[in-house]
């Protein structure tokens, strides 16, 4: 057996799940656009994973450490924590931020639902379904449909689906490890430390000294996106031992709302009839969810 807690049919989303994974939402929207921000990309992959280990740090000292089951998972999830920063940054360098971004976010929903219904058993109901299609189809057509008037680069199209895909493989890894760890703050923390503490070290090893000049006009905001990312997916992992992972994973994507709105407020990116219909459509996919 994957994991103890595997059921053949998920129940409803309770509502402090809903609000925590919504409030993870709004954070993870928000550390995304510091990070698109940041014009040296490198100095955003840098700062950004950063934040994030020194966040970790106190709270490897507060918490229980995470059962031993749970570690194969931290490792693999640390992994692919590393090539999802990588990937994000090459999609936000060859794209516009509310192309990317939601192409990214957007191909992890279907693929989780999938993946969590044949191997982890937990088959969603009807109407958790028609939700997570619901916001899967809105946020395509968020993307295809400005693809229109804004033709969206191959290169960024190829990074922004390898990292939708990278998001839903730690989802899953996660969903699981953080079930067996029994420490829900310890995972978090061994997580953030492990996953992100690489890039910084591979970054520094590579440019050497040559980057701090370039990391100095950004370090503070870097950092801060950093700890708005600790925030939002300790949210999402606590939400994942309380909720099924197809569910989680899709509210969690109503991000890419708030995100169509950054794009046209703060990056003059624009705002049309394509962001309204999906703003409707994610609206009703996590009404419908809630309310299964």
């Amino acid at each position: 057996m994957v994991f103890a807690s595997s059921i053949s049919a998920v129940s409803a989303v309770p509502l402090a799940v809903v609000i925590a994974t919504l409030v993870a939402a709004v954070l993870h929207a928000s550390w995304n656009a510091i990070a698109h921000w940041i014009p040296d990309k490198v100095a955003a992959m840098t700062l950004v994973p950063l934040g994030c280990a020194l966040c970790a740090l106190p709270l490897i000292w507060l918490a229980a450490p995470p059962d031993s089951a749970s570690w194969p998972y931290l490792a693999a999830s640390s992994v692919l924590h590393v090539l999802y920063n990588g990937l994000l940054m090459l999609a936000y360098r060859f794209g516009d931020f509310s192309q990317t971004y939601p192409l990214a976010r957007g191909t992890a929903p279907l693929v989780v639902a999938l993946v969590a219904a044949t191997i982890l058993g937990e088959t969603p109901r009807l109407a958790q379904l028609a939700g997570v299609l619901l916001i899967s189809m809105g946020l395509a057509f968020l993307v295809f449909w400005g693809h229109r008037t804004n033709p969206i680069r191959p290169a960024a199209i190829g990074a922004a689906i390898a990292t939708g895909l990278i998001i839903a493989s730690y989802t899953v890894v996660d969903g699981i490890g953080i079930r067996q760890s029994h420490s829900t703050l310890g995972y978090i923390a061994w997580l953030m430390l492990l996953g992100e503490i690489t890039v910084p070290i591979l970054v520094f090893a590579w440019r050497g000294p040559s980057l701090l000049p370039q990391l100095r006009p950004v370090w503070h905001i870097g950092l801060l996106g950093g700890a708005l990312s600790v925030t939002a997916y300790g949210l999402v992992l606590w939400s994942q031992t309380r909720g099924a992972l197809a569910s989680i994973a899709a509210m969690r994507e109503s991000s890419i709302i708030l995100v169509a709105v950054i794009g046209a407020v703060w990056f003059k990116e624009g705002f049309g009839r394509a962001r309204i219909l999906a703003t409707v459509a994610v609206t009703a996919g996590i009404a419908v969810m809630v309310l299964a």
